[in-house]
């Protein structure tokens, strides 16, 4: 089947959980979780946990397994702890859970992200894949980031990538 046909295929609303990873931001003052959460719904799906929890490796890792374990989100959206700094561990948490990674998620945001901001793009360690067939998408905490990839990457394609998780199993 071409990809024309499993885009037309893949209709259904998803079921999202945003984390934000920040050591610095709280509910009130995090733009780039709103960000999110506006831009999943505008395109017609919906959020069924929102959390903002602190960079650390081990606590990034099980809320991710509880969410997956749980079931009920069919996409986990991170944003923030993907650059090089000492505290960021996003990186490391989510890539020790994934089952399969969808490498062109990061090499095409860096991508686009070059065109935006020149080299500072390599900083990035934005990574995408699945994990207990919940997709999982780390994107960088920076609100132009953050709308960069939802707007060209992850929304124009929720549908699908569910779909493709979900088609062979039913």
């Amino acid at each position: 089947m071409p990809y024309e046909d499993h885009v037309a295929a893949a209709t259904d609303a998803v079921t999202c959980a945003i984390l934000t990873i920040s050591d610095t931001r709280t509910e009130a003052d995090d733009k780039s979780g709103k960000i999110i959460r506006e831009l999943v719904e505008d395109a017609g799906h919906s959020v069924a946990h929102y959390a903002v929890v602190k960079d650390e490796a081990d606590q990034i890792r099980e809320l991710i397994k509880g969410i997956a374990e749980k079931g009920e989100c069919h996409v986990i959206l991170t944003n923030g702890g993907t650059g090089i700094a000492a505290r960021d561990t996003t990186y490391e948490a989510v890539t020790s859970l994934l089952e399969k990674r969808l490498d062109g998620f990061g090499e095409v945001f860096r991508f686009l992200s070059w065109e935006d901001i020149g080299s500072g793009a390599m900083l990035s360690r934005a990574v995408a894949g699945v994990y207990r067939d919940t997709m999982i998408f780390c994107m960088p905490g920076s609100s132009g980031a953050v709308r960069l990839a939802m707007e060209k990457l992850i929304v124009p394609e929720l549908s699908h990538l569910v779909w493709e998780i979900w088609r062979q199993k039913s």
